[in-house]
């Protein structure tokens, strides 16, 4: 007698509840870790370069509006206190580095003033804020 043995296909079922879990903890972690900073900052008409590099300079950020007043922050400032306020913050910085955000209408005179206030406060690095000309514009 022959037998024949009737195999019967097995279905593998892979559950994958517990990988779902680890999926959205680890999705719920990034995003509660994320932070996101908006710089605050005033409605300025930043000048146009047509070869603007990328830096970033979050920590220290002086503003100078189109009427010539001098921000730190979000302190107005004069500007013969400007390079004292600076010094005083120096030390704090990971990096010596100020961003400086000039209207494109304010004087060439002004703006070299407060760099020279940033470099005698001991900053190292000055990134002017520009607007990257797109084509067209």
């Amino acid at each position: 007698m022959v037998r024949f043995l009737s195999r019967r296909r097995r279905r593998v079922v892979i559950n994958i509840t517990s990988l779902i879990d680890v999926l959205f903890l680890l999705l719920i972690f990034f995003v509660i870790s994320t932070t996101f900073r908006e710089q605050p900052g005033m409605n300025l008409e930043l000048p146009d370069a047509k070869h603007a590099g990328v830096e970033r300079a979050d920590q220290l950020v002086v503003e100078v509006t189109p009427d010539r007043r001098i921000f730190l922050g979000r302190e107005e400032l004069p500007q013969d206190s400007l390079e004292s306020r600076l010094r005083a913050q120096v030390p704090s910085l990971a990096e010596k580095k100020l961003l400086l955000r000039a209207d494109e209408n304010v004087p060439h005179g002004l703006v070299v003033r407060i760099m020279d206030a940033a470099k005698g406060a001991g900053l190292e690095t000055i990134v002017v804020a520009t607007r990257i000309k797109r084509p067209g514009e």
